[in-house]
């Protein structure tokens, strides 16, 4: 039986990557520190036997008994509300915990597969984004912890592909959605459907003319799946090719919910994108793979979900957990 390590494991993305892998037939080792991850993403798969979940955050050692064949870090805070209250560590999980699992990665000689991200681009001077883009990146600005981060993590993850000649592979994902999102995580679809829910004036920031793509989770997985699966080692962007202004996206998420919310503008935040849309030639003609699910077909799915959570859980605040030392705006 193939063993796989999934970092982030308790997290949207995590949670539905162990999931596929369990359902390939491996044993998974979820890991995750639980600081934006939530156990009840998981719980469900702990009782499968082919699960076990350690409690670890990656920036430190990390010892897994064992072989190894795939290690997948997914670990990071993944939305501007995470990473601009613990700026830190987002940064460590992406330079330290990159660096501590290559160094396990090649210890066990395990294939690697890396999360980056679309914010590699940066506020793109070119559209649609392709792999060959360097991006357009302010460093020190309130979102480089994210941008630099990822890029730093690419960067040594092709170093030890070089120098150790380890296999690696680099997935770069655009604005992903689905079940098991934080309706608090800041991120623009689970923030519309969750001041729907609520009865809220729907906040939109700048003129609503900046563009998004959005791509359903199940289609981003086989993805990934695919790419961890191929010979490939350099980045490939995997996301929803189809874009649609904010203004737009507003608009569809009343018609969904049936609401009738206002949408108020507010300031456009510092840095923030206006346009991302993934050009997936690669991914087409490497892995075979394109997205099947329509957007109005995954958002009635994704809004089914929050629809049927606990009435408390529309009104929970972030909350970073499991991070000593952790206050609500500092961190070590």
């Amino acid at each position: 039986m193939k063993r796989v390590l999934i970092t982030g494991a308790a997290g949207f993305l995590g949670s539905h990557l162990c999931e596929r892998f369990l359902k390939e037939g491996m044993y998974v080792i979820g890991m995750d520190n639980l600081i934006t991850g939530d156990m009840r993403n998981i719980e469900h798969l702990m009782p499968d036997p082919n699960f076990e979940f350690n409690h670890h955050d990656v920036t430190k050692f990390v010892h897994v008994p064992g072989e190894l064949d795939y290690i997948m870090h997914f670990a990071s805070p993944a939305s501007p509300i995470d990473y601009l209250k613990i700026p830190i560590q987002t940064l460590k999980v992406g330079a330290m915990g990159t660096h501590n699992l290559l160094g396990l990665a090649r210890v066990k000689k395990a294939r690697f597969i890396i999360a980056s991200t679309s914010e590699v681009y940066g506020d793109p001077l070119v559209h649609p984004q392709t792999e060959d883009y360097w991006g357009h990146v302010n460093p020190i600005g309130p979102r480089g912890c994210y941008d630099e981060a990822k890029r730093y993590q690419e960067a040594i993850t092709m170093a030890y592909h070089r120098y150790h000649e380890l296999e690696t592979r680099i997935v770069r994902i655009f604005n992903t959605y689905g079940p098991r999102m934080r309706l608090n995580d800041g991120r623009v679809l689970p923030a519309f459907i969750g001041q729907a829910l609520r009865g809220e004036d729907i906040t939109v920031f700048g003129d609503g003319s900046q563009t998004r793509s959005f791509c359903y989770v199940d289609d981003l997985v086989e993805g990934i799946y695919r790419l961890l699966m191929s010979d490939y080692s350099l980045p490939v962007n995997i996301g929803n090719p189809g874009e649609i202004t904010i203004g737009q996206f507003a608009e569809e998420i009343i018609k969904l919910t049936g609401t009738d919310q206002k949408v108020v503008y507010k300031p456009l935040p510092q840095d923030d994108p206006k346009q991302r849309q993934p050009d997936i030639t690669k991914a087409r003609e490497i892995l075979g793979w394109e997205p099947k699910v329509s957007r109005e077909e995954g958002l009635r799915i994704t809004y089914d979900y929050f629809r049927n959570l606990p009435t408390e859980r529309l009104y929970e605040e972030s909350n970073h957990r499991g991070f000593e030392g952790f206050s609500n705006t500092k961190e070590a």
